[in-house]
């Protein structure tokens, strides 16, 4: 079974498919630097976010799509979170990864 896409939800019922990928809590399987975009979601939904440099981290949360800040954001940080875009206005963290 392919990697669903962005209008798939591949965690939805925390299902097990063909890979073996279903849990929240499991290893990141893939990962892609992001550009925050105000325009554009991820390729995907994510499993977490990375913060390589720190600062604010603006989301649209992934269900509810909900326009939720993150500030103060450490560098190092993995963010257990699930979000369809990172958006670029007020985002000042940079060098992140979504993973799923």
């Amino acid at each position: 079974m392919p990697i669903p896409d962005n209008l798939t939800d591949r965690f939805d019922g925390q299902y097990l498919d063909g890979q073996k990928v279903g849990d929240v809590d499991w290893p990141a399987i893939r990962a892609a630097a992001v550009t925050p975009s105000d325009g554009a979601d991820l390729g995907f939904v994510t499993r977490a976010l990375y913060v390589g440099a720190a600062g604010s981290v603006v989301v649209d949360m992934a269900e509810s799509g909900t326009t939720i800040t993150f500030a103060g954001v450490t560098a190092g940080t993995f963010m257990p979170i699930r979000v369809k875009r990172v958006r670029s206005t007020g985002t000042t963290a940079s060098s992140i990864l979504a993973m799923d």
